[in-house]
């Protein structure tokens, strides 16, 4: 029996709609529809990792190009008062989609520690 997709590898695969901000062969970017932010913009790559923890040695380069991406995106958002970069993992980490993704988050004075 073949596993079930991922709710971001439906969006990925056109099966679900989103408005993407960003796609190229490895990745896609997405508004989250549950902001925390004035921009909170996921980063999503179209291989299904199921969660930073569980990322291979093969997996460096695409995870390195997520964050770019991420950045080129908030340079494109004009964040230059700055912007947060977040990867959840596992429950208590916040994990609410078993598919690795980046959170970009910007627009407001973010606070430390988060969560």
């Amino acid at each position: 029996m073949p596993e079930s997709k991922t709710l971001f590898q439906k969006i990925a695969d056109r099966e679900m709609p989103a408005n993407f901000e960003h796609e190229d062969d490895l990745c896609f970017a997405i508004r989250d529809i549950q902001p925390q932010a004035p921009v909170h913009i996921l980063v999503i790559p179209k291989k299904p990792i199921p969660r930073v923890g569980e990322a291979l040695p093969e997996d460096q380069s695409l995870l390195g190009h997520l964050i770019l991406i991420a950045g080129q995106i908030a340079q494109k958002l004009e964040l230059e008062a700055g912007f947060r970069v977040v990867i959840n993992n596992g429950p208590y980490g916040g994990e609410a989609v078993p598919h690795l993704h980046v959170h970009l988050l910007g627009g407001r004075q973010m606070a430390w520690p988060p969560g």
